[in-house]
This record gives structure tokens, C-alpha cells and sequence, in this order.
């Protein structure tokens, strides 16, 4: 078998005599493992995707894709508690204000009413004020219209511009209310692909960025909702029940827990898929 014999800089001696450049030899070389790695990513993707939906089954999803700006207010609801709240918080919002310009001239406390039982009143009826005042503001209107043209990272810069507004809650605009092949990254998440061995980082955002950067088609929002709910269920931050776990065979957690692995209760509401 010939060999190619590859040196920076100096020169390459392919199996019929031809001559390269050692560095476009390398750069070649590079890309290839490159591709490989990338191959190697989306398969372990892939393949997880494909075990959870063996699982947990395909999720259900909105009939109609929600307004961007309802998505976003309840995504504001969602941060630091259950869905389950959130969704109530939602609820009571819309029920009160009939429309989101009625917000405009609402006084901040009274939203903290209406929304209490998500906690975080304060900060969140805050952040779902001054998103619509800044939102006004800017375009004239409160609709998000002009993030529909952007690219996804362009559309998460814009949206992270509003205050209260992070990378998760700008992914979760993208992937649930315009159709985005994103992945959102909470802490359910962002806990399990890095047990998983899928990226190795220290922070949601972090992941996020890591695990989106070439992330496979058409697969995102069946990939992160099945992932909420083997977060919740299953691999919990403290004595995850890995016996039943469905990736217990390619996770990488050192960690793993084999003691009392019963699924004491399903929890497959999500909020975002009902707005």
C-alpha cells in the first residue's frame, strides 16, 4: 500500500511521482478530519435522536406555528419554573390583556399580578414590559417580522439585544414559533449532552453554541423536547435512574447510577408547544 508522506512546508510524493505543496497537503488533510469529526457528531446526534423518540415517541407540536412575540413572552414566563406554572402565568396574562398593546400602558405591578404564580414576578413582569416598549420603539409595531429574514445567528444577536432576553429564550423564538432547525439549551439539556459525551462544555450557553454550530436537519425540536423530558425523568442532576435510561449504553457519565431506576412520573407537558 503507498503511502503519502506528509511534512509541513516541504514537498509530497504522491503514488504516481506528482508533486504538492506540503502545506495544501495539510490543509487537506486537516479538512478531512474535519469532516470526519463533523460525520462523527451528527451520527451521535442522530442516533440519540432516534433512541429517545424510541422512548419517549415523536412530541407534539403546535398545529400552526405560534406569533413570534406570544412566544417570546412565554418563554420570559418559563425561565426558573415548571411549565406547568408558566403555562397558568400565560393564561392569566392573556386573559387580562387582550391584546399586547394594552401591556404598553399597564403598570408593571399589575403584570407581576397576573403572572405570580411563575415566580420571579418582578424580574419577568419587568422583562415582558420593556420587551414590548423597546419592541414598539424600534420597528413601530410589536411584531417580530423583520427577525423572519435573518439567519440564526444574526436573529439571536438581535433578540438577546432586549433586556431579560438570553440566548435560550431567543432560540426558543426561532425553533417553536418560526420552524428553525435550533436547539434551545436549558439546564435539562445542557445537563444531558454533556453526560452524553455530545460536547464537553461548562455553561448552557456554551452548549448551545458548541452543539448548533453544525447541527443535523430537520431533527431539533424532536431532539431537544425528548431531552427535557429525560432530564426531568430520567437523568436528573442528582441520582439519575440510568437502569431505565435509553442511552445508558453510549452515555459517558462517569457518575451513573444503577440504584432504584423506576420512572415514578411522566412530565411531557411543555408549554412552549402549546401557546
Amino acid at each position: 500500500m503507498v503511502r503519502y508522506l506528509i511534512f509541513l512546508n516541504l514537498q509530497i510524493v504522491g503514488p504516481k511521482g506528482r508533486f504538492s505543496n506540503g502545506k495544501s497537503g495539510f490543509n487537506s488533510f486537516k479538512k478531512s478530519r474535519i469532516r470526519m469529526r463533523d460525520n462523527k457528531f451528527h451520527q451521535m446526534i442522530k442516533t440519540v435522536n432516534k433512541l429517545l423518540i424510541n422512548k419517549f415517541g415523536i412530541p407534539k407540536k403546535n398545529k400552526k406555528d405560534p406569533d413570534p412575540v406570544d412566544m417570546m413572552i412565554a418563554t420570559i414566563l418559563s425561565q426558573n419554573t415548571n411549565d406547568n406554572n408558566s403555562y397558568k402565568a400565560y393564561k392569566n396574562l392573556r386573559s387580562r390583556y387582550k391584546t399586547w398593546e394594552e401591556i404598553l400602558k399597564a403598570r408593571v405591578t399589575s403584570i407581576e399580578k397576573e403572572i405570580r404564580i411563575a415566580g420571579l414576578g418582578k424580574q419577568k413582569s419587568n422583562a415582558i414590559k420593556n420587551f414590548l416598549v423597546d419592541l414598539k420603539k424600534k420597528t413601530g409595531s410589536l411584531n417580530l417580522n423583520h427577525i423572519t429574514k435573518m439567519e440564526e445567528n444574526e436573529a439571536i444577536s438581535e433578540l438577546i439585544n432586549y433586556k431579560g432576553v438570553g440566548v435560550k429564550t431567543a432560540s426558543c423564538v426561532l425553533l417553536f414559533s418560526m420552524g428553525r432547525n435550533v436547539c434551545p439549551v436549558d439546564t435539562h439539556v445542557h445537563r444531558t449532552v454533556n453526560r452524553i459525551g455530545i460536547v464537553n462544555e461548562k455553561s448552557p450557553d456554551k452548549t448551545f453554541f458548541a452543539l448548533n454550530k453544525n447541527f443535523p436537519q430537520m431533527i431539533a425540536h424532536s431532539f431537544h423536547t425528548n431531552l427535557i423530558r429525560l432530564g426531568r425523568e430520567i437523568c436528573k442532576p442528582k441520582k439519575p435512574s440510568c437502569g431505565i435510561c435509553p442511552l445508558e449504553k453510549l452515555c459517558q457519565f462517569d457518575g451513573k447510577n444503577f440504584e432504584n431506576s423506576e420512572l415514578k412520573k411522566e412530565n411531557s407537558f411543555m408549554l412552549l408547544d402549546n401557546v
